[in-house]
């Protein structure tokens, strides 16, 4: 069906562009993961762009929904206003950002929204304010990057907006202007950057770009410009089941690039945010932080994980961190000599509740995705991490009981696309540390699956919490504001003080016997807790040894595992 065109950008056009973009990205994801070379070689740029363009469009859809009238129809007048929508799309993206080019795209839609919302709240802007909103959003996208690289992205952005300068006339002008002019850039990326010319491929971001504009176009004229057979006309994309990985050889660096790629979101002011950029450009590469306003999103590949969410927490307050181990197939194209072609032959990927613990995960070789308290990761999401992961065989650890169905829609989906994945079916962050512990990716497949699972299913879990209302339990009726202590899923123990309750828990779990007690502290644990429990033992299990990590904000005060 054609797209009925919009004459003005106002709030009903933000709201189709957006949605127009998610569903040419949907089209172009594949194609566009197939020719991502660089900066690494992850094959995982169309599906960041995809998931980022759909937190935006999540946005937009919550603030028309807000101002639906009684049937559910838009009352003229009374729906959102160009300000709102764009407000939305912004900080949708912002906050849903994803890998290096999901999060400068991020900041280009930013960068538009500072234009198409200045001097006041117009209904609506015209050609100009497109132009002007295309040219400042490219500024900012460049200035949001630590080193800006010709022949990405950055150059395609950069080109749509020179071009739409030249354009005279209404919003569809210079849109077609502006697509025009990025496609002709994203053509030329090869002869820029030798990564591309050397795999025969255009930049991935840049095609991501191409498409979002060709979006634009369709939402001023009603039609789309046809990207999808002749937008990238330098493309090879692999056949057979094969990828461009090891086909980028690198340039001038020394090494292969940094291990870990680590991204969160940071509530700090600008002053601290400038500290954060020099701290984290002098740990790693690909630095990009965009957003403002006292929002942040922040993107690093670094080798020190760890470094990189402290400078965070150095900072500000970094949330919703996601720390991704390149595997020897997602080959950064930065180091000296020509990474691997083949994917990793094992990965494990863990979704882990804490920042602290992602760190640990993630610097043991884990891809993680973050469990936030309220907020469990869907069936999506660890699909995504398993991409990321680039194995041929994938381990997956939830490491929640209620995630076992989710992940199980995920490892299905994940073996359609090839992957052989083993599902151990962990209840605990705990289970999942021992688990890891024993993984040794030179065994066979099924015999570090059965070590896996004999590790896991050997240590009982446990964890100290707060109740957050009344409640029936298997150990009586607790109150708002009573400390519970849970052994393996169910309320063992409610009392007032949380080292009581953790000392009584760890009491009841090693009378039946254990070796090593494993103590994860959250942020809101007492600091004595962790002091007073290794006492504990020492003194009372002779032969049993404790390790004690920071698991930063996990929802619960204190995890324990005995094995």
């Amino acid at each position: 069906m054609a797209q009925v065109p919009q004459r003005f950008f106002d709030a009903l056009a933000v709201r189709t562009w957006c949605g127009l973009s998610l569903r040419a990205l949907g089209r172009a994801r594949e194609e566009i993961d197939a020719i991502n070379v660089y900066p690494v070689a992850d094959g995982d740029t169309g599906t960041n762009l995809y998931l980022t363009v759909e937190s935006a469009v999540a946005a937009v859809e919550a603030v028309f929904a807000a101002h639906e009238v009684d049937a559910g129809e838009p009352d003229e007048g009374d729906g959102p206003s160009l300000a709102d929508s764009v407000g939305a799309m912004a900080h949708g993206a912002l906050i849903g950002a994803r890998g290096n080019s999901g999060t400068i795209l991020a900041q280009l839609l930013r960068g538009m929204a500072q234009v198409l919302t200045a001097g006041g709240e117009p209904a609506h802007i015209d050609g100009p304010g497109l132009r002007r909103a295309l040219r400042h959003a490219a500024e900012s996208a460049r200035q949001a990057v630590a080193h800006p690289v010709e022949g990405t992205v950055l150059t395609v952005a950069s080109a749509a907006a020179d071009a739409a300068e030249g354009a005279e006339g209404d919003c569809a002008a210079v849109a077609r202007a502006a697509y025009a002019g990025a496609r002709e850039a994203l053509a030329a990326t090869p002869g820029q950057l030798p990564v591309l010319e050397r795999a025969g491929v255009v930049d991935a971001g840049g095609h991501g770009l191409v498409t979002v504009l060709a979006a634009l176009v369709e939402t001023f004229t009603g039609r789309a410009p046809g990207v999808e057979a002749s937008v990238v006309p330098h493309a090879r994309v692999p056949h057979d089941g094969a990828d461009l990985t090891g086909e980028c050889a690198a340039e001038e660096g020394d090494g292969n690039g940094p291990a870990f790629e680590v991204i969160y979101l940071l509530e700090a002011g600008d002053a601290a945010v400038a500290r954060l950029r020099q701290r984290l450009d002098a740990l790693g590469d690909s630095l990009v932080v965009v957003g403002g306003d006292g929002l942040w999103n922040v993107h690093v590949h670094v080798d020190d994980a760890g470094a990189a969410v402290e400078a965070g927490v150095e900072a500000g307050r970094p949330y919703r961190i996601r720390i991704t181990h390149f595997g020897h197939g997602a080959a950064h194209t930065t180091g000296t000599g020509r990474p691997p072609r083949e994917r990793a032959q094992r990965a494990v990927v863990a979704v882990v509740p804490g920042e602290g613990l992602a760190g640990l995960y993630a610097e043991a070789g884990a891809t993680t995705v973050l469990a936030r308290p309220g907020e469990p990761p869907a069936s999506g999401e660890l699909v995504q991490a398993v991409r990321r992961a680039h194995a041929r065989e994938v381990v997956l650890l939830p490491n929640d009981a209620e995630l076992r169905h989710t992940a199980a829609a995920a490892a299905e989906q994940a073996r359609t696309e090839g992957v052989r994945v083993a599902l151990i079916p962990t209840r605990s962050a705990v289970q999942g540390i021992a688990a890891l512990a024993v993984h040794e990716p030179e065994r066979r497949f099924d015999e570090d699956v059965v070590a896996m699972t004999s590790a896991a299913g050997a240590t009982r879990h446990a964890e100290v919490a707060v109740a957050e209302r009344q409640s029936w339990t298997t150990a009586g009726i607790c109150q708002a504001g009573d400390v519970l202590g849970l052994v393996d899923g169910d309320v063992a123990v409610i009392g007032g003080d949380v080292t009581e309750v953790a000392a009584t828990v760890l009491d009841r779990m090693l009378a039946a016997g254990g070796e090593l007690v494993t103590l994860v502290l959250g942020d809101g644990a007492p600091e004595t807790v962790a002091a007073h429990l290794e006492a504990r033992v020492r003194e009372a299990y002779l032969a049993v040894d404790t390790v004690v990590y920071r698991g930063g904000r996990q929802g619960a005060l204190l995890l324990i595992g005995v094995e």
